[in-house]
C-alpha cells in the first residue's frame, strides 16, 4: 500500500473532539484536530488561563535495563549522568554527522532494586519508527528492553497560568510540589499515572500520559472545568513564540544543535564519546556557517515556511517557520542566515510571493511566560 492507501490513525478521543466541532486535518499520518473555537481563542486561553491539547500521536518509549543511561549517553550530547530520579532532561538524537535525527525528552525514573534502570521517552509521531529502529540498532539488546507505548496509551497537555490548579482536583498528588522538567508516577482519577511538568507552549502544565480509559473520563472532566480544548494550530503559535524548534522545518537530519541554536544541549565537556561529537567540535573550532534566527517583520507580512531570506539582491537563507504572533501582534519567524547576517538588529529581507518586506534580527525566544519568571 501507499501512503495515500494508508487509512489515518486516530487517537481514543477522536469521537469526542468531533463533538466539540473540532476541524480535523491530517499531521503525520494521523487524523487530528487543528482547531476547535478558533486558533486565536485557544492560543490566548494558553497564554492567560488553562489549554487542553491531545497529543496521544507522539510516541511514547518505555526502557528499563541495565547501564541504560550510559547506553543512551552515547547517541545524545547531553550529560544524562547528572539526571536524578524525578529529572528530565530535554536533548536530541544524533546522527554520525551531527544532524538531528530527532528532538526528545529524557525522563529518568530511577533504578530498582536489583539495578535495572528506567526511562521514559516522548518523541515525535513523524519520526517515530525511525527512532525506535535507531535505538534498537545501537541500544545492547542483552541488557536493555524498549516499550513501545505509543498506542497504548492517551497522552494530554494542559497548558497555562491556570493548568496546575485545573488539573490538580483529579491527581492524587501535589502537583506544585514537582518542579519544572520533573516527573511523577500518581492516582489520576484512581489509577496511577505518567504526569510530568513539561509543555510545548512556553507556558506552565502538565503532560500526562494515562490508559485510554482514563483519557477518556478525564478529557470532558478538564473541559467541564473549563479547560479550553485546543488544536495543532494554537500549539504551533504557542510554540514559534516560545522559539521550540518544529522537528521537519526548524531542525532534521541536516541541521546541527549548534546550528539551531541548541547549544546548550551539547556538553562536550564530557569526556564520553557521542554520536557526532567530533562533528561538534570541529564547528566550536572552526565556527559555524549558518545559524537559526528569529525575526521580525512589520505590519501583516507573514514569512511562511521556505521563503526565501534575501540580502543585497541575493538569496542567503531560507524561513523555517513564520506566523502572525497572537500574543505580541506582529510576524515573527525563524529562518536559517549565514552566521556574518546571525546578529541581533541584522536587516534582511523576506520574499514574500515575488516582493521584497523588511526583517530585523531579534532575539529569542520572542515570548516569555510571567509565569515562568
Amino acid at each position: 500500500m501507499t501512503s495515500l492507501d494508508t487509512p489515518l490513525r486516530r487517537t481514543p478521543l477522536y469521537t469526542a473532539q468531533l463533538a466539540l466541532n473540532a476541524r480535523m486535518v491530517p499531521f503525520a499520518g494521523w487524523e487530528m484536530p487543528v482547531q476547535y473555537s478558533g486558533i486565536s481563542k485557544e492560543h490566548q486561553a494558553v497564554r492567560e488561563q488553562a489549554g487542553l491539547f491531545d497529543i496521544s500521536h507522539m510516541g511514547k518509549f518505555q526502557f528499563r535495563g541495565r547501564n541504560l543511561l550510559a547506553q543512551l549517553q552515547a547517541l545524545v550530547p547531553s550529560d544524562l549522568s547528572r539526571l536524578k530520579p524525578g529529572a528530565a532532561q530535554y536533548t536530541v538524537l544524533l546522527n554520525p554527522e551531527a544532524g538531528i535525527i530527532d528532538d526528545l525528552i529524557i525522563y529518568y525514573q530511577g533504578t530498582d532494586a536489583d539495578g535495572t534502570e528506567r526511562v521514559m521517552t516522548i518523541v515525535n509521531a513523524a519520526t517515530l519508527e525511525k527512532d525506535k529502529q535507531w535505538f534498537l540498532a545501537h541500544l545492547d539488546a542483552q541488557q536493555v528492553a524498549l516499550a513501545d507505548l505509543s498506542a497504548d496509551r492517551v497522552l494530554l497537555a494542559v497548558q497555562g497560568p491556570q493548568a496546575i490548579a485545573q488539573l490538580q482536583r483529579f491527581v492524587d498528588a501535589d502537583l506544585l510540589a514537582v518542579q519544572r522538567f520533573g516527573h511523577i508516577e500518581a492516582p489520576v482519577l484512581g489509577k496511577s499515572s505518567f504526569l510530568a511538568r513539561t509543555g510545548y507552549t512556553g507556558e506552565d502544565g502538565f503532560e500526562v500520559m494515562v490508559d485510554p480509559e482514563i483519557g477518556l473520563e478525564l478529557w470532558p472532566q478538564l473541559v467541564a472545568a473549563g479547560v479550553v480544548p485546543c488544536g495543532l494550530g494554537a500549539r504551533d503559535t504557542l510554540r514559534l513564540e516560545a522559539a521550540m524548534a518544529l522537528y521537519g522545518q526548524d531542525i532534521d537530519e541536516t541541521t546541527t544543535p549548534l546550528e539551531a541554536g541548541l547549544g546548550w544541549l551539547v556538553h562536550l565537556d564530557r569526556v564520553e564519546a557521542f554520536m557526532g561529537r567530533s562533528v561538534l567540535e570541529q564547528q566550536k573550532q572552526m565556527g559555524l556557517t549558518r545559524r537559526l534566527v528569529g525575526l521580525q517583520l512589520s505590519g501583516r507580512n507573514i514569512a511562511r515556511h521556505d521563503y526565501p531570506i534575501v540580502q543585497a539582491g541575493a538569496t542567503i537563507g531560507k524561513v523555517t517557520s513564520g506566523t502572525l504572533s497572537p500574543t505580541l501582534g506582529y510576524p515573527i519567524a525563524l529562518a536559517y542566515v549565514p552566521t556574518e547576517l546571525s546578529k541581533l538588529n541584522q536587516s534582511l529581507d523576506v520574499e514574500i510571493r515575488g516582493k521584497l518586506y523588511p526583517a530585523t534580527v531579534v532575539k529569542r525566544p520572542f515570548y516569555k511566560s510571567p509565569s515562568l519568571g
